[in-house]
């Protein structure tokens, strides 16, 4: 059997080699743009930031280096949702496991907590993304508006089915609403006490004890029963 002579297989090795290190550093390259972008997206506004200055901010001199690694400034925004809410959704799977295989039957506070709480997790020094979420949301008309991904997936989905038939007693229509609107509530609050913290360096209570009062309040506004004249409050 013939064998591949020593210095073709050094090529080989040094080539697979080569392109590893080639694609660590795409990969660092990559996160770096993202966090400069997420930073400066939270600081300025999404529709205000060049992309070159996306670039510079990660400490790359070449100017079409956004468009190089994502092409377009949408694609850059949904490169961010992806890598951020992927992580609260690893938290999310499992606190919504637990409420589907729990001994006790949940509570809408539970199901509030289970959205709430793996967001929070992104309220750390060097990360923007409540913030930038927060703009951005605000922009698309709400929560709803960030349309099929991570952030309204198969996790969200079970919570909401899960508040369905907690709350028998609300009309669907309203239900709904009230769903999108504690979502959408739930992201403006934490990236305002993010910002507070920035900003003070002190809140008025402990950001736990703050992430548990919103969790409380959203739970009662959406137990609430419905205002008085709501046409979608009458049962057809």
């Amino acid at each position: 059997m013939s064998q591949t002579p020593p210095d073709r297989a050094a090529r080989r090795g040094t080539s697979r080699s080569g392109g590893e290190r080639k694609n660590s550093r795409g990969e660092v390259t990559r996160q770096l743009l993202l966090t400069a972008a997420e930073r400066l997206f939270a600081l300025h506004g999404i529709a205000a930031v060049p992309l070159r200055d996306i670039g510079a901010a990660a400490g790359q001199r070449n100017h079409a280096v956004v468009q190089y690694h994502f092409g377009e400034r949408d694609e850059v925004v949904k490169a961010i949702m992806e890598f951020r809410g992927a992580q609260s959704e690893a938290s999310r799977v499992d606190l919504v496991a637990g409420l589907m295989l729990g001994t006790t039957p949940p509570t809408v506070a539970d199901v509030v907590a289970a959205f709430v709480r793996p967001l929070a997790i992104h309220i750390q020094p060097d990360n923007y993304y409540l913030t930038f979420l927060s703009l951005y949301i605000t922009e698309e008309g709400g929560y709803e508006g960030l349309g099929g991904n991570v952030h309204t997936g198969a996790s969200v989905v079970t919570l909401q089915t899960v508040l369905r038939r907690l709350v028998p007693d609300i009309p669907d229509a309203v239900l709904e609403e009230r769903w999108w609107v504690t979502l959408t509530s739930a992201v403006h609050a934490l990236a305002r006490y993010h910002a507070a913290q920035r900003k003070r360096s002190s809140l008025p209570a402990p950001i736990g004890v703050l992430i548990d009062d919103l969790v409380a309040m959203l739970s009662a506004g959406l137990t609430a029963p419905p205002a008085a004249g709501d046409p979608r409050a009458v049962r057809q």
